[in-house]
């Protein structure tokens, strides 16, 4: 039996902590067959971000028999970098133990982003895991608003006065138990007698500085405070802007609650960067977990105003009944017309939402990158407009008919290059998303623009 079990068993390539096929498909085998002393082995290259991408790979039934197989190992940090979608499913196979120890060897900012979008049993669960101290930090920042730096930042930081030298704060921290502090930092804050952050000092200035040396002769010369209650994308905004590493994070009387990290920052600036791209496609925040009923619910809207859209250029085509059953040629080149319109629109609208997410496209400049933009049109309208001309007189061998197509080329290409910046600009300065709504405004103005421009002109030159 052991023959035909090494026979059939899958080989593992050298680089298995990639997760490749064979990779995958050793693990399979070996939770089919139950080894568990093979499954570990196997898993214990992976790091927990590769484990949480091979349980969001795999199907239900082979995810809930590798949990309960890897059973002890399971660590808290594959919790934290699994998919939001499969986080209740995957607590609820965990036995309590394992679950209990997976939480508490987390961050408190780990932790907090795992709890806040469970239901409330397994929310209570999880709390009830925790130490007093830990639940105690937990619950106070599950207590500030969603998407906000209170509920970003961990509650773990390392703090000093501000007379201390470096001997001081290397003595503290070879004192202090490893519990105690964080998994990861990078800065020391120093702090006022209110407990005010007033400067960061970097473990490695303080590990290459003499021990008579003070901090505050230490300190960082770019130094930001961040508000409980700011919004996080303004948190990741200005991390990326001055390069922080982190930051500390203040109450409403600037005394030091927390601190927010880059890792922290850096995964809410991707975050932001995905729901962009997802938003532009109309598909809302999804994934390749969610269930059928929970994406058809979350395309069905943007479907739906897609479909409206529609209509509305079919009635501009349907005032030209007469011009298109007389000129065949018509109803064969206007979708060009429209379709190049749709790809310019396109165009403009993701270089303007992406600048105004990152800040870039402001009061200050919209005028200037709207004429930017209506110019790039004008050029390129021209460009195509000779194209086309060409190939409408060659085509049906109608002069009259290449000027209304290269002229309805311009036209709509100026107007997609002007609708793909003021519409996300109009919408974000009346507090809709623009990454959300504006593609389903841009098609409408592309296509019903390009349908009447080229036909309207086809009725005035042709007929």
């Amino acid at each position: 039996m052991s023959d035909q079990t090494d026979q059939i068993e899958p080989e593992v390539e050298e680089d298995a902590y990639l997760l490749g096929p064979k990779a995958i498909a050793a693990i399979l085998y070996a939770v089919d067959i139950e080894d568990k002393v093979k499954l570990t082995e196997l898993m214990e290259p992976l790091h927990a971000a590769d484990i949480a991408d091979l349980l969001e790979q795999i199907n239900a039934f082979d995810r809930t028999r590798l949990i309960r197989l890897y059973d002890r190992e399971f660590d808290g940090e594959i919790l934290s970098e699994l998919d939001e979608g499969l986080r209740e499913e995957v607590i609820a196979v965990l036995t309590p133990q394992v679950l209990n120890q997976a939480v508490r060897d987390m961050d408190s900012d780990d932790v907090v982003d795992l709890v806040e979008d469970l239901e409330d049993d397994q929310q209570e669960a999880i709390l009830d895991a925790l130490e007093d101290a830990d639940r105690a930090a937990v619950e106070q920042a599950l207590s500030y608003p969603e998407y906000s730096a209170g509920r970003l930042m961990q509650r773990e930081v390392v703090m000093a006065p501000e007379h201390w030298t470096v001997g001081d704060a290397i003595d503290y921290l070879r004192a202090t138990p490893e519990d105690d502090l964080p998994d990861q930092f990078y800065h020391l804050v120093i702090v006022d007698p209110r407990l005010h952050p007033v400067a960061n000092v970097t473990l490695g200035k303080i590990m290459r500085s003499k021990r008579e040396t003070r901090l505050m002769d230490l300190r960082e010369e770019t130094f930001q405070v961040i508000p409980a209650m700011q919004d996080e994308s303004d948190v990741a905004y200005a991390f990326n802007q001055y390069h922080l590493i982190s930051a500390p994070v203040v109450d409403d009387e600037e005394r030091l609650i927390g601190i927010i990290t880059i890792d922290d920052a850096m995964a809410v600036l991707d975050e932001e960067h995905e729901e962009d791209i997802l938003r532009l496609a109309g598909v809302g925040e999804s994934s390749l977990s969610d269930r059928v009923i929970e994406t058809t619910k979350q395309r069905l809207p943007w479907l739906a105003v897609n479909l409206v859209t529609a209509i509305a250029a079919s009635l501009v085509i349907a005032q030209f009944e007469v011009a298109l059953a007389q000129i065949v040629a018509l109803a064969v080149l206007m979708p060009i017309v429209a379709s190049m319109g749709g790809n310019a629109g396109t165009q403009s609208l993701t270089v303007a939402v992406r600048a105004i997410a990152t800040k870039d496209l402001t009061g200050a400049n919209v005028w200037r990158v709207i004429r930017r933009e209506v110019l790039v049109g004008l050029v390129n309208g021209t460009i195509f407009a000779v194209v086309m001309g060409f190939v409408g007189f060659i085509w049906f061998g109608s002069p009259a008919l290449g000027y209304v197509l290269a002229a309805a080329m311009v036209i709509n290409l100026v107007v997609a290059g002007l609708a793909g910046t003021v519409i996300p600009v109009i919408l974000e300065r009346v507090g809709v998303d623009p990454a959300l709504a504006s593609g389903a405004f841009v098609t409408t103005v592309t296509d019903v623009v390009g349908f009447f421009a080229f036909l309207g002109l086809a009725v005035l030159v042709l007929l």
